[in-house]
């Protein structure tokens, strides 16, 4: 990323971080003061880059529902165009590195944030039931399901973390399609082309109850074919 858009980036999430790890270790961080904080966030980097959002489908966005939202992923700008286009209260599932640093850990869980983490069966019960406890309080949350960002902007395989979560706390599944960060920043690249048109298409909800382990492929194709439906 170039200098002066890194430097941008990093002086808004320093904004927004400091306060936020500030307020959960003194019990005052809220869902509000997150959501205003995602929105201030995201807003100043799709605005300082220029991009112009057009978005088709938010009915399937219902709102009092919660989600777990996918799409494919094929830039860092990906993330704040969702913030920006989705009429919903969202959170990201991150890394697990991300949680080993103690009051960033804290921060990060208590803002709603989810560790998906299935090679200890431990942390992989207590990261659904933090799923459970974020859906049931209206918030969705977003996974990108091909795990890393796509080089070449095609469809990546999907990996199946996410259609287990759903599944393991019966959340129904949004699929989502973005076209059009990748000419903004693509995969592996440091330089921000300003002023790209990007397109956000949300499809009809999956529902994801109706499936179980020895059906989970099934449900893995549906949400990709709707995702690829809309791909330029």
């Amino acid at each position: 990323m170039s200098l002066a858009y890194l430097l941008h980036a990093a002086l808004v999430t320093l904004r927004i971080s400091l306060p936020t790890v500030w307020d959960a270790a003194r019990g005052k961080l809220t869902p509000a003061i997150c959501d205003a904080r995602l929105d201030y966030w995201s807003r100043k980097l799709v605005e300082r880059a220029d991009m112009k959002i057009s978005v088709s489908g938010t009915e399937h966005a219902v709102a009092g529902r919660s989600y777990v939202v996918m799409s494919n992923h094929q830039s860092h700008y990906d993330i704040p165009v969702l913030y920006q286009a989705l009429p919903l209260s969202m959170r990201m599932v991150a890394k697990r590195e991300l949680f080993r640093i103690p009051l960033w850990a804290q921060a990060m869980h208590k803002a709603g944030f989810v560790e998906l983490d299935r090679s200890d069966r431990e942390r992989a019960i207590e990261s659904l039931n933090r799923s459970r406890a974020v859906l049931a309080t209206g918030t969705s949350i977003w996974i990108a399901p091909e795990g890393t960002r796509s080089i070449s902007g095609e469809l990546g395989p999907f990996k199946k973390g996410g259609f287990k979560l759903a599944m393991g706390v019966g959340a129904p599944i949004l699929p989502v399609t973005i076209s059009g960060t990748r000419e903004a920043l693509p995969s592996h690249s440091r330089k921000v082309t300003p002023g790209a048109r990007v397109r956000v298409t949300v499809h009809p909800a999956i529902e994801s109850t109706g499936f179980a382990e020895e059906t989970e492929d099934l449900l893995v194709e549906r949400v990709r074919a709707a995702i690829a439906s809309a791909l330029a």
